[in-house]
């Protein structure tokens, strides 16, 4: 029952920070009350990708002509696509299984509370209560969908996105309130498979509001052409569920006006709240803010001994922060000297369709810093692959330093660019000047090229714009 290392949690941060903690040669036990993979692997990241292919394929097959393919009859089974993207997140989860075995990391299922010692009581499926102690423990609970008081999950007709992925029928008509990451990928699945989607955003900006001003405007013109309806600024006032309709009263936050809403269901998609509560952080007097647990760049929590990292800290909740964090924490209990997190060189991906991806400043933001800036967008219009792939939408906008060349900030919008997003990472970690990536050749015809000819138009050199 004793342990080197007990982690509260088998997500992307704590199944990562279990298997590096075994790799150096600790003694690992992991707690699940659920499912090995957490959210990310079950509910999150990998099934919505599953369902937003199933998406992408009916889009293509409902456009083949475009590409001088004619298809007849092409029809979406919308029960075969969520058992598909089950089948997916089942078998992620029995590979993390895999992992635990092959890394010898105990694995305990039940409920976990913090107890003095500090030790870790668990609570199994009979009722079962056992105590395990550890040198070290590291909580990786992770979060749930944010319920907003106005807007209360039932889940039959206000929602969110767990039961978003496992729905028995397609609704004929859905609202989404909420247009960050889970918002738009879901309003894209939903409208994509038939659904007549609206979406619903207290922000002005509209679409995915913690981007790019440019990057929103560009995603708002395109889901308008799809035919979606797009309400930013717009406050979700009350939501009225007794009818077999459902009316989504809201209000316009600049010039007051109201409009109703009327759909089948309603989808709340308002972010995420840390998985804090009822697991004994009071008992242990572990500092917390805002619900989030305090720690330091190394995770280390006011108790000696008692650690978090992920989805519980009041740093991005994303699963490759989780994975980042749970790896640095390990590093550093294990006597290493891991490099603290630059959490202003971490990627954000949104997997709409055109995809979206950033890391660093915006532009507004870096001028707020005090940069002198130098700006570059090039437009997939003029790239030469974008165009043969038929997907000419977007663009890619980097920011640099006029003072230095420092790439400030990379935000892109259009085919594939989650996965050109890392190339702007890498070079921003090895401080790569903007001359230096215009010098770096890309091949021909990639995406890629885009960021090549978007730095060169920052500095005034750009070729095929």
């Amino acid at each position: 029952m004793n342990f080197d290392l007990i982690i509260i949690g088998s997500g992307p941060g704590g199944y990562v920070a279990a298997i590096r903690a075994s790799q150096l040669g600790m003694n690992v036990a992991v707690i699940e009350r659920e499912s090995l993979g957490g959210i990310c692997l079950n509910w999150g990241c990998i099934p919505t990708k599953a369902l937003l292919k199933s998406a992408s394929v009916f889009e293509y097959l409902n456009h083949a002509e475009d590409y001088g393919i004619k298809v007849k009859g092409a029809e979406a089974d919308f029960g075969a696509v969520i058992k598909r993207s089950r089948s997916v997140a089942e078998g992620m989860s029995k590979g993390v299984q895999f992992l635990m075995k092959k890394n010898k990391i105990t694995v305990i299922m039940g409920n976990a509370t913090l107890v003095a010692g500090p030790k870790v009581a668990v609570k199994d499926a009979e009722g079962k209560t056992t105590e395990y102690s550890a040198k070290h423990i590291i909580i990786a609970t992770g979060g749930r969908a944010k319920q907003l008081p106005n807007l209360p999950i039932d889940g039959t007709k206000i929602i969110e996105y767990r039961k978003a992925m496992s729905l028995d029928n397609m609704p004929k008509r859905m609202v989404v309130v909420g247009a960050g990451a889970i918002g738009v990928e879901f309003g894209y699945f939903y409208h994509s498979m038939g659904s007549e989607v609206s979406i619903v955003e207290f922000m002005e900006q509209g679409l995915v509001p913690r981007e790019d001003p440019d990057v929103s405007k560009e995603l708002a013109k395109i889901y308008a052409k799809k035919g979606m309806k797009i309400y930013g600024g717009w406050a979700v006032e009350q939501v009225d569920t007794s009818g077999k309709e459902i009316k989504v009263h809201m209000k316009n936050r600049k010039d007051g006006a109201t409009e109703t809403l009327v759909c089948d269901v309603v989808l709340s998609a308002a972010g995420v709240t840390p998985n804090t509560e009822n697991i004994g952080l009071e008992t242990l007097g572990i500092a917390t803010d805002r619900g989030y647990i305090k720690v330091d760049e190394y995770y280390r929590t006011n108790v000696p001994g008692v650690y978090a990292i992920g989805d519980v800290l009041a740093t991005q909740a994303l699963a490759h922060v989780a994975s980042a964090e749970g790896i640095t924490c390990v590093e550093a209990i294990a006597g290493h000297h891991p490099e603290p997190i630059d959490y202003n060189n971490i990627p954000g991906c949104t997997y709409c369709s055109p995809e979206i991806a950033s890391v660093g400043y915006t532009e507004q933001a870096a001028k707020e810093a005090g940069f002198e800036v130098l700006v570059g967008k090039f437009p997939f219009t003029a790239s030469g692959k974008a165009k043969a792939a038929g997907h000419s939408e977007g663009f890619v906008k980097v920011i640099f330093d006029k003072k230095y060349g420092e790439w400030l900030g990379a935000h892109m919008i259009g085919y594939n660019v989650t996965e050109l997003i890392a190339e702007v990472v890498v070079a921003r970690k090895l401080e790569t000047t903007g001359h230096e990536i215009i010098k770096s050749v890309h091949p021909h015809p990639t995406i890629s090229e885009a960021l090549m000819e978007a730095a060169a138009a920052a500095y005034g050199e750009v070729i095929h714009l």
